[in-house]
This record gives C-alpha cells, structure tokens and sequence, in this order.
C-alpha cells in the first residue's frame, strides 16, 4: 500500500483507525525530504498491516504542520490512538523507522 495524503480534511478520518499512523511531514522543495521519500514509501508497502503511513505537505497543510509543532522537515510522527507515540527529525534509515513503529 502506498502513503496515503493527509489533510485537515481527511485527518480525522485517518486518527480513527485501529491502526497505527506514520506521518512524514515533507515539502517538495526540501533535498532531505526527497532522499526519506522512497524508505517511507517502501515502509507503508511493507509494513501496511501494522501501521498506516501517511505524508503532510507543510506548504499545503501549513495547519496541520503547526497543530504538530513541525520546526523541520523532514519530521516522522507515530500516532497511537490519536495521541504522539514517537517523534524523528532528519532523514532516518529503515532500520530506525521499523523500530520506531515496533515492527
């Protein structure tokens, strides 16, 4: 399964899941963001039945990245029952991302 796009309209839609969520806030312009892109993308195909992964825009969604207090992109945020879980600012391995996620 790919990222779903995550916005102020579809977000609490998304929090209701029985699930996990993964949010990569990104932007397009932003080098880093481009290089985490394909590790994201490869987690929520490998991990789909575990976690939903998702990617917030900031330049679209700028209110969504400030109701998560974004200061950097790109930021990885672990969502359990609606409530922060875990935070990661940067570009992180697989590795650190599967760990983050408990698989």
């Amino acid at each position: 399964m790919s990222p779903v796009t995550i916005t102020s309209k579809n977000i609490h839609q998304l929090l209701n899941s029985d699930k996990p969520l993964l949010i990569d806030f990104w932007a397009p312009w932003c080098g880093p963001c481009r290089m985490a892109a394909p590790i994201v993308d490869e987690i929520a195909r490998e991990a789909a039945e575990k976690v939903r992964v998702g990617k917030v825009d900031i330049d679209s969604e700028p209110e969504l990245a400030d109701r998560f207090g974004i200061m950097s992109i790109p930021t990885l945020v672990l969502l359990r029952n609606s409530k922060e879980a875990a935070r990661k600012v940067g570009v992180k391995s697989k590795k650190d991302i599967m760990k983050m996620i408990g698989t």
